[in-house]
């Protein structure tokens, strides 16, 4: 599984933003999928994810209202739309992917096997 995101760049705060995880290689039926961030000198933190079943499970209320999932079964992509962009949002922003995963290591960046290469998102204030 190969694993492609795309989107990112300059906006101000308040603005939107779509990323888009393109995977090839196999359909991401019966993968969770994710999206982690990453500021330097920070860990990986998880953002947003789909498990096993279609269920969404987000990170925390900084996100809620804000950052969406969705998936693309004809496109074969899982992409996140970001509204009311804040400063604090700045990041790289990374798809992730695992067969094996379960639900209760949804937010851990060590289980998943597949990362694509990651897509800067810059909020300016």
């Amino acid at each position: 599984v190969q694993l492609q995101a795309s989107g990112g760049g300059l906006v101000q705060a308040g603005g939107s933003l779509r990323l888009s995880c393109a995977v090839s290689g196999r359909t991401f039926s019966g993968y969770v999928m994710a999206w982690f961030r990453q500021v330097p000198g920070k860990e990986r933190e998880f953002v947003v994810g789909f498990n096993k079943s279609g269920g969404i499970r987000l990170n925390g209320d900084s996100v809620k209202g804000r950052f969406t999932i969705s998936r693309d079964k004809a496109k074969n992509t899982v992409d996140l739309q970001i509204n009311s962009l804040q400063p604090e949002d700045t990041a790289v922003y990374y798809c992730a992917a695992s067969r094996t995963i379960i639900t209760s290591q949804l937010g851990q960046p060590s289980a998943y096997e597949y990362w694509g290469q990651g897509t800067q998102v810059t909020v300016s204030s």
